[in-house]
């Protein structure tokens, strides 16, 4: 085997994508259990190999020689086998880490930074920290510096998670509330699916700076791959890379008032992108087994909206989607949240007197357009990382959603 990732389970769809995309297609993913670890490690029956948990202070005992991250770390998640017939330990994590913190604009040196978890990770990220002369507090759930006692820490700066809460499918869970937090100035999230979870949504309402797990598994794997072939990437090839694979896990999702043209523009765009196209009031009248009108005559708005929500749920958690959502999907904030998780949200603005209202159920009149559009209209807002108008040809309305769309996956 030439390179491979081991892991007890490979929940690690990605790696292999990644590593491709890095110009390596011989990479491939390696379940090993735990029984099964001694034997495989003895026989060295691989080149190079990347580690996951639960297996990253495992197979320290296993290596000749320990680079100098991954010894004062403690955690190993790269193995090389050398030419003299040694294997060789070592850390990207670290380097991946700190390349999170640089994408965010996040500097530590004099900053207090609470750490959530104490695992491996969280190991990581403090060697990183204490490196660039910050100050790390890990935070776990027994002993001095608990969850319960957060205030006593109020003056930390900077947050990093470096735990699993959050991560799908337990996508509505958040570590911390960072109200809790007055002095934050930038959140940290070692989680990469979703690409936003919970926290990094309240960091961004919060208007702090903040980054997501991606950047660093991209940059953790490109310096693995450096290890492996004995040269660097170019920046250039792994921020393409990154782009690449966030465009592969997320969405691009369209809200906005009923009948203003997001089914259509979102059928063209996913087209172009080669993605697929899901309409969530199509999905909604599958489960229903009837038509929307019928839905509202016969069973009511709730029914319509606990429907809208699951199937928003359902759709948000995956990728490589293009979602035109119903008018109302944003009166449900768990709703918006699932929609940004994994996606980038466009707020197509139409004209009231150019939307479509034909068989819309709430849409009866100008005048109670103009009282929705005053409602959801700061609701639009929250959701959506960028707006477009939709009041000229269609091809134009398009193209300005796809140029969107690309300026947000480069930021």
């Amino acid at each position: 085997m030439r390179y491979g990732l081991i892991g007890e389970t490979l929940g690690h769809s990605y790696s292999a994508r990644l590593h491709a995309l890095l110009g390596d297609e011989s990479y491939i993913l390696r379940p090993v259990a735990r029984q099964e670890l001694d034997a495989f490690l003895t026989v060295r029956a691989f080149d190079g190999l990347n580690v996951t948990i639960p297996y990253k202070q495992a197979v320290i005992p296993y290596c000749d020689v320990l680079g100098d991250t991954a010894r004062a770390v403690g955690s190993v998640n790269t193995l090389l086998m050398r030419r003299d017939g040694t294997l060789f330990g070592d850390n990207t994590d670290a380097y991946g880490f700190a390349q999170m913190a640089a994408a965010a604009g996040i500097h530590f040196a004099g900053k207090k930074v609470l750490v959530l978890g104490s695992g491996g990770t969280g190991l990581t990220a403090c060697h990183v920290i204490r490196e660039a002369g910050g100050e790390p507090v890990v935070v776990s759930r027994r002993g001095e510096n608990d969850y319960e006692h957060l205030e006593k820490h109020s003056n930390a700066t900077i947050l990093v998670n470096a735990t699993p809460v959050g991560m799908y499918p337990n996508v509505s869970a958040s570590p911390v509330d960072l109200a809790r937090l007055p002095n934050l100035e930038g959140v940290l999230d070692v989680i990469y699916n979703p690409l936003r979870t919970r926290l990094l949504q309240q960091a961004e309402q919060l208007s702090l700076l903040h980054a997501g797990g991606l950047t660093m598994l991209v940059w953790q794997a490109a310096r693995a791959r450096a290890l492996f072939d004995g040269r660097e990437l170019p920046a250039e090839t792994v921020r393409a890379a990154e782009a690449s694979l966030r465009r592969e896990a997320g969405n691009l999702v369209l809200v906005g008032m009923p009948g203003s043209g997001k089914t259509v523009v979102g059928q063209r765009c996913a087209k172009k992108l080669g993605m697929t196209f899901v309409d969530t009031d199509t999905q909604i009248v599958r489960r229903a087994g009837k038509p929307i009108p019928r839905i509202f005559a016969e069973d009511g708005e709730a029914a319509f909206r606990a429907l809208e929500k699951a199937v928003i749920a359902e759709y948000g958690a995956m990728g490589g989607l293009v979602i035109a959502t119903g008018g109302g999907a944003v009166l449900n904030a768990e709703n918006r949240a699932n929609l940004r998780m994994n996606g980038v949200v466009v707020w197509l603005i139409t004209p009231l007197d150019r939307l479509q209202t034909k068989g819309r159920p709430l849409s009866t009149g100008m005048e109670a357009l103009r009282r929705m559009d005053k409602e959801r209209t700061p609701l639009y807002r929250a959701a959506a990382d960028y707006t477009v108008e939709n009041n000229r040809a269609l091809i134009d309305c398009v193209q300005n959603v796809l140029e969107g769309y690309d300026e947000a996956l480069r930021r």
